[in-house]
């Protein structure tokens, strides 16, 4: 299965800007959805996860005066041979080694800045990469993560 990651749009049928409740609708269709915030409506975070290709979705509703969806955090599979890619412009984010993938992105004309907090900025496309999770992912000979396991898809102004 592949998943577009559709910069400043969204991800497979998740879209920025989405009514909560169409989001909540889609979500069902890719597994379990916990909520994480009081009272079940946003703002506030809602985790899909789907146990078929051991991966999650965090939706994010963080304005206070709308129901609209603010970003789309994809959090790696954990089952190193899911039959599932998650694509940006035709690269497999999650199996493009770490150390190439801000390269390769350079190379394409996007700007990828280090942040203070650990993670890759692509602010041109609104994306974040990290390597976040306590999950045991394929790491190098020095106990680094092989792979990025988180990319944040939002409108980063």
């Amino acid at each position: 299965m592949d998943v577009e990651l559709v910069p400043h749009v969204g991800v497979a049928a998740f879209r920025l800007g989405m009514p909560f409740d169409d989001a909540m609708a889609e979500a069902r269709t890719w597994g379990r959805v916990e909520h994480s915030p009081e009272g079940g409506r946003p703002p506030g975070k809602y985790v899909v996860v789907n146990e078929t290709y051991q991966f999650e979705f965090v939706l994010l509703f963080e304005a206070e005066d709308k129901e609209e969806l603010t970003g789309i955090e994809v959090w790696r599979f954990r089952d190193e041979a899911a039959d599932i890619r998650f694509l940006l412009e035709g690269i497999d984010v999650f199996r493009t080694p770490a150390d190439d993938l801000p390269e390769i992105l350079e190379e394409r004309g996007h700007q990828v800045v280090e942040s203070d907090y650990g993670f890759e900025e692509v602010t041109d496309l609104g994306l974040r990469f990290a390597n976040n999770s306590s999950f045991d992912y394929p790491v190098d000979e020095e106990g680094d993560p092989l792979y990025y396991d988180y990319v944040l898809v939002t409108d980063l102004t």
